[in-house]
C-alpha cells in the first residue's frame, strides 16, 4: 500500500468518536495529521480488526503506520483486541508535575488480566484504556515549581496517584485512598505510550549504577517490599513464599535482604523453583498432587528438618497455597497474603485460631517502598535483572501480552516507543 499523504483526510463519519462508541468500533484510531509521511518509519499491524475502514485500503493485508507522531500508545479497545493510538502529548496540571518520556515497560498479571478479561473485581473497563504501569524513563519536561529533578534525570515512575487528603492519605496509607488514580486502572490510562506525567515526588531518581531496565522492575520490587514490611520479617528468621512468578521471586529476594536465613519457594514448576534458588531461595518445594494441606505442611517441615517457618507469604492466590500456609506456620506465626485470586475460599481457621496467628493483606505499596526498592537494586541486595527472560520493542508490545497469556518468560520487558 502506497504511504497516505500527510493530508490526506477519513471519509465522513469516521473521526473521533466519543469514548462509549469507540469503545465498540475497529481498534485503529489515528487522528488525520499523525498518518505517516516517512515510508521508511513504518510498523506493521496485524489485519482486519486493525485497519481502517476504507474502500482504498485491503483489510486482508498489513497497514504500514508510523510510531514517529506525538504519543504512541498501546490502548486495550475491549477484550483480546488492542491497537496503536495516536494521543496527545499530556500536559503538565500543577507547577509540581513533571512529564516522562518512557523507557522501559513490565507487563503485570492485571494487565493482562484486563487484556483477557476486561475487568478486575469493580474496575471494569468500559472505555479504551492504555496499558502499563511498570515502568521507567527519562523526565522530559518538569513544572516551575520541580525542585528534586531536572530534565534528563532518569526514574522509576510510582503510577499511582492518591487525594493527599482523606484520612488514609494523612495517616501515611496512601496506597488505600478511595480516590487513587493508577495508571492501567479503569478509567485511568497508563504508562505504555511515549510519554506519561506524574508528580514529582512519585518519581524516584535512579542511581548512575541501576538501568532504565532495573529502573522498570522497581514497581513489583515495592511490592515485595511492602509485603515484607508488613510480614515485619526479621533477621535469622524462617520465611516460606508460595508461588515463584515475578512477585514471588521478589518477595524471597527481599525476604532474604532484610535478614532471612531460610527461604523456601514452593511452586508447581520446578524451573521457577530453579529461578527462585538463583534470586534467594534457600530451599523449595513442588507439591504432590492430591495431597491435602496439612500432607503438604508436613512433608515442607520435613525438608527444613523439622522447623516451621515464623513467616508464610502467599503470592500465588490459590486456595491450596492459603491453606497449606496457614497449616505450615509455627505458632504465633505471621501470614500475609499478596496473590489475588478467587474472591471466596475455604480457610482453615481453626488451625488459624489455635496457632494464634497473625494474617494481614497487602495492596501494592506505601511511604518509602519504592525509594527502599531502588536503594536495594542499587546496593545489589536484590538482582532483578535474573527474572528479565524476554526484551521487545514497542511495536511487538501485543506480542510481548500474548508470550505472558501462554505462560513464557517471568518478566518481560517493552521499550518505549523511542528505544
Amino acid at each position: 500500500m502506497d504511504s497516505p499523504k500527510a493530508d490526506m483526510r477519513p471519509p465522513r463519519g469516521w473521526g473521533i468518536a466519543p469514548l462509549t462508541e469507540r469503545f465498540a468500533r475497529p481498534a485503529l484510531f489515528i487522528k488525520a495529521s499523525s498518518l505517516p509521511v516517512n515510508p521508511d518509519a513504518v510498523l506493521l499491524l496485524q489485519t482486519k480488526s486493525h485497519c481502517f475502514r476504507s474502500p482504498r485500503i485491503n483489510c486482508n493485508s498489513p497497514i504500514k503506520m508510523t510510531l514517529t507522531g506525538e504519543n504512541p500508545s498501546f490502548v486495550l479497545q475491549k477484550v483480546n483486541e488492542v491497537s496503536f493510538e495516536e494521543r496527545p502529548i499530556p500536559a503538565l496540571s500543577s507547577p509540581k508535575d513533571v512529564r516522562i518520556e518512557i523507557k522501559q515497560t513490565g507487563i503485570c498479571g492485571s494487565d493482562v488480566h484486563y487484556y483477557t478479561h476486561g475487568a478486575i473485581g469493580s474496575f471494569i473497563v468500559k472505555s479504551p484504556m492504555v496499558l502499563g504501569h511498570e515502568s521507567a524513563g527519562v523526565v522530559a519536561e518538569v513544572g516551575s515549581g520541580v525542585t528534586s529533578l531536572k530534565v534528563g534525570d532518569r526514574v522509576a515512575l510510582e503510577p499511582g496517584i492518591p487525594c493527599r487528603y482523606c484520612d488514609h492519605c494523612k495517616a501515611g496509607q496512601y496506597n488505600l485512598c478511595a480516590d487513587m488514580k493508577f495508571a492501567a486502572t479503569p478509567p485511568y490510562d497508563g504508562t505504555l505510550c511515549r510519554y506519561y506525567v506524574l508528580p514529582e515526588d512519585f518519581c524516584v531518581k535512579l542511581p548512575d549504577t541501576v538501568s532504565l531496565e532495573e529502573g522498570a522492575l522497581v514497581e513489583p520490587l515495592s511490592v515485595a517490599v511492602h509485603v515484607s514490611k508488613l510480614a515485619k520479617i526479621t533477621p535469622g528468621s524462617s520465611v516460606i513464599v508460595f508461588g515463584a512468578g515475578p512477585v514471588g521471586l521478589l518477595c524471597c529476594a527481599v525476604a532474604k535482604a532484610f535478614g532471612a536465613t531460610t527461604v523456601t519457594a514452593v511452586d508447581l514448576v520446578q524451573s521457577r523453583l530453579d529461578l527462585a534458588k538463583e534470586v534467594a531461595a534457600t530451599h523449595s518445594f513442588v507439591p504432590t498432587k492430591g495431597d491435602s494441606a496439612a500432607e503438604s505442611a508436613a512433608k515442607i517441615k520435613e525438608l527444613l528438618d523439622g522447623k516451621a517457618p515464623q513467616f508464610a507469604i502467599d503470592a500465588s492466590g490459590a486456595a491450596a497455597s492459603v491453606n497449606t500456609a496457614i497449616h505450615v506456620l509455627a505458632q504465633g506465626g505471621t501470614y500475609v497474603q499478596a496473590g489475588m485470586g478467587a474472591p471466596e475460599i475455604t480457610f482453615p481457621i481453626a488451625e488459624f485460631t489455635f496457632k494464634e496467628l497473625t494474617a494481614r493483606g497487602s495492596f501494592r505499596y506505601g511511604p518509602g517502598d519504592y525509594q527502599l526498592a531502588v536503594e536495594l537494586v542499587a546496593s545489589g541486595m536484590v538482582d532483578v535483572k535474573k527474572l528479565i527472560t524476554h526484551r521487545v520493542k514497542f511495536e511487538e508490545a501485543e506480542e510481548a501480552f500474548k508470550l505472558v497469556i501462554k505462560g513464557q518468560g517471568v518478566k518481560i520487558l517493552i521499550g518505549g516507543p523511542s528505544v
